[in-house]
């Protein structure tokens, strides 16, 4: 059975790493996984698998494997890893004798992209300690006020009932009136019908859906001048080979209008729990670096 279900929006993220970062570290000598240029001989650790004259240790996998993994798995993991390994260093090997490389811009990037990890996970650590993920309806209009220029909508909206059923489904004459009615009553008959009987279906409340959302995989999807539809239908029946399809629509917005504050609120949430997140992790770097600076733990020498 099929609901109709609005679509969560993602919340923005922060702090990026860069892509081109990434690519010379992996073209980078210092693999993460400390690889070490000794000779097997003479070396008291266990080597794994060597490309040249570099060599992947056992102790080396480390952390690879998750606790409470099955033998397959813990082996399927592995080998997965030793072999990715081996492409990388003969990849970075065949750079390294095919074009020529700053080792000194490289392990530069490889530090400041350690540096970023390792500040990533300390600023997680430090805003899950202190985010405050409360927000108010105060707060919330205040924003959706200040910033309406960034809600204007991109496609149509509507408040309203969509039921999708087979033709051979029972008390079909009865859907219309139930869907008008007022009364709690027939409104639990109607969600108990859908439960029972429909394809897909949309119980009026008061949230917004998207109209090509909720009319997908129907004739209705493919109306031609859906603003129009809008504008002059509030019921409308239609059907196809398998299925009848009845909607009511209860409320309408239409594309370049501004979002009515109920289909953007949990964006506007978000939007705010985000912002905290980025001022905490300035607050953060600014205490650290205060702090720093009373005890005199950094110098800055003359260039």
């Amino acid at each position: 059975m099929e609901r109709i279900a609005e679509k969560m929006k993602p919340s923005c993220l922060y702090l990026p790493v860069s892509s081109a970062v990434l690519i010379l570290l992996f073209f980078s000598s210092c693999d993460f996984i400390r690889m070490k240029k000794n000779d097997l001989q003479g070396n008291n650790r266990k080597a794994i698998a060597r490309v040249n004259n570099a060599l992947l240790y056992q102790d080396d996998l480390k952390g690879i494997v998750p606790e409470k993994t099955t033998k397959d798995d813990s082996a399927a993991r592995i080998n997965a890893y030793v072999n990715s390994w081996v492409r990388k260093q003969l990849l970075m090997q065949e750079a390294l004798k095919t074009i020529s490389i700053d080792e000194a811009d490289v392990e530069r990037k490889v530090q400041e992209y350690r540096y970023s990890l390792i500040g990533y996970q300390f600023q997680n650590y430090y805003i899950h300690q202190h985010l405050n993920d409360s927000v108010s309806e105060t707060e919330i209009e205040t924003y959706y006020q200040q910033h309406l220029d960034n809600f204007i909508l991109k496609q149509n909206i509507v408040r309203g009932t969509y039921i999708k059923v087979q033709k051979d489904a029972p008390r079909i004459k009865r859907i219309k009136d139930l869907m008008f009615s007022v009364k709690e009553k027939e409104i639990a008959e109607l969600k108990s019908y859908c439960l029972g009987f429909s394809a897909a279906y949309h119980i009026a409340d008061s949230s917004w859906i998207e109209f090509d959302k909720l009319t997908v995989n129907s004739p209705l999807a493919d109306i031609p001048n859906k603003i129009q539809f809008l504008q002059s239908y509030n019921y409308y029946e239609t059907n196809d080979q398998a299925y009848l399809y009845f909607l009511k629509v209860d409320g309408y917005k239409i594309i370049d209008n501004v979002s009515p504050l109920e289909f953007v609120r949990q964006d506007i949430k978000n939007i705010i729990i985000n912002k905290r997140k980025v001022e905490l992790a300035k607050k953060l770097e600014d205490e650290v670096y205060e702090n720093a600076a009373k005890q005199k733990d950094f110098e800055i020498f003359d260039k």
